[in-house]
């Protein structure tokens, strides 16, 4: 009975209606998960491993060398010259090359799978231990930190493409903003009280008798540990949301997902306007995750703010950030979310332009920025994902998210590649920062071409009211 029951609720909701009751009870178990992955992705990967494991390659390049000054001796990184200043930025740019073979079968394993929450189960554990793992970074081992953020970051967009998936399910068309931007700021909410936990622990350290590098290390693991803990409630919770496997349920599961796979690359011919968006994303979306991930490397190594500086930082952007998200849910009602993304975009690329003039040490004017940065952050994440949503076919949802999910949450590519180079050969990370600029430029140009609700149309669902 109670499989039947959601069968209904998720497969045969009038479309365009607003939520029942009953999927408003799953959608607030739904929203933890964004809850449970923040405290790895604000406190972890983007306030302390940037500048934390630049610290460990510096020691193993420059055994010698004084800790506030640069080091210009290069590491040697499976056969390639690297300075240790660009290897965090080269990291994430390997990171996301391996997820995006990874999330591609991914998507069409959970597409096949009966139950996509055991996936989210299995993704969640294997992120979590090697977030909690990162606690053994210590010394000069830049090696095992390559390692590890690769497999956590795998596994969160992995775990993130079925989390996507299942709001589809969950959710109908016109509720979908209000849902994406309530779990995004859920995220934002988790991830600053992480970051209030950790920066009254970096400012007491000393009194506790434990040393920095200790400190940085156990963050790491409350990170992981958090992630884990919480990221159970959604698995339990969602365990009887059934996925789309029923439509091609005969086949089997793997061997079935590879053929799956290459259909869906045949089928995205035919949806030129989603092809166009992700295309579109593909820029944009390299731009903010890359802003967001270089941040604290820019802040600690350019701008010469310490780690408590750098989690007031955070810790601000990540309460606005929720502030901001909530704003651009209520505006999207009216305003629609294409037209608000481009607004966020526009915005974006003023940020990284100031952050280019911002003078070294210079706090006060580094904290206005932030609040800036905030308050787009979460309205052109939250809704980039809504949106996103209405144009993908029906019961492929996972396959047409890992192909988003790709491009998602930390995972660029292209960006972080260009910020490392550009480093690697001016040695300024303000050059790195402000080239970021043709990311949201490019991506803007190419989002104001999308015909959205043709987009929508083509694929076979219902038009909202406002897009």
């Amino acid at each position: 009975m109670c499989h039947s029951s959601l069968v209904d609720l998720t497969k045969q909701a009038p479309a365009g209606t607003q939520s029942t009751p009953e999927q408003r009870t799953l959608q607030r178990s739904w929203y933890w998960y964004d809850w449970a992955c923040s405290a790895f992705v604000t406190a972890t990967m983007t306030v302390l491993f940037g500048p934390y494991v630049t610290s460990l390659a510096n020691k193993a390049a420059c055994p010698t060398r004084p800790t506030d000054e640069e080091c210009f001796t290069n590491l040697s990184v499976l056969g390639f010259s690297i300075p240790p200043g660009s290897l965090v930025p080269y990291t994430l740019t390997a990171s996301t090359i391996i997820s995006a073979f990874v999330l591609l079968f991914v998507g069409a394993l959970a597409d096949r799978s009966p139950r996509p929450t055991r996936l989210l189960g299995f993704f969640t554990l294997v992120g979590g231990v090697a977030a909690t793992a990162m606690f053994f970074l210590e010394g000069d081992n830049w090696q095992l930190a390559i390692v590890l953020v690769i497999v956590a970051n795998t596994s969160l967009g992995a775990a993130l493409i079925i989390y996507s998936a299942l709001m589809i399910r969950i959710t109908p068309p016109d509720d979908r903003d209000r849902v994406s931007t309530v779990g995004w700021a859920m995220g934002y909410l988790g991830g600053g009280l992480m970051l209030a936990g950790a920066l009254a622990f970096l400012l007491m350290h000393e009194k506790l008798g434990v040393s920095l590098s200790m400190t940085v290390r156990i963050i790491f693991a409350a990170g992981g540990i958090w992630w884990l803990l919480f990221g159970i409630i959604p698995v339990i919770a969602l365990r009887n949301v059934p996925s789309a496997a029923d439509a091609s349920g005969k086949q089997p599961m793997f061997s079935g997902s590879f053929k799956q796979l290459k259909e869906t690359f045949k089928e995205l011919r035919g949806y030129p306007e989603t092809m166009k968006f992700l295309v579109a994303y593909l820029f944009f979306n390299d731009g903010i995750q890359t802003v967001i991930a270089a941040a604290a490397l820019y802040g600690a190594l350019e701008l010469k703010f310490d780690e408590n500086q750098l989690f007031i930082t955070i810790l601000l952007v990540q309460f606005v950030a929720f502030l901001g998200a909530m704003l651009f849910g209520r505006m999207a009602r009216t305003q629609g979310s294409q037209k608000l993304i481009l607004l966020s975009l526009f915005l974006w690329t003023g940020v990284v332009c100031v952050a280019f003039f911002i003078p070294e040490r210079a706090f006060g004017l580094w904290l206005v920025l932030s609040v800036g940065i905030g308050i787009v952050m979460g309205g052109s994440q939250s809704l980039s994902r809504s949106l996103f949503s209405h144009l993908v076919p029906k019961g492929r949802e996972s396959e047409f998210f890992s192909l988003y999910q790709a491009m998602e949450r930390g995972t660029s590519w292209f960006g972080t590649f260009v910020f490392g180079l550009v480093y690697q050969l001016f040695h300024s990370y303000r050059l790195s920062i402000v080239a970021l600029v043709i990311f949201f430029v490019v991506g803007g140009l190419l989002l104001r071409a999308v015909d959205v609700r043709k987009g929508i149309s083509d694929v076979g669902n219902h038009v909202p009211q406002v897009i």
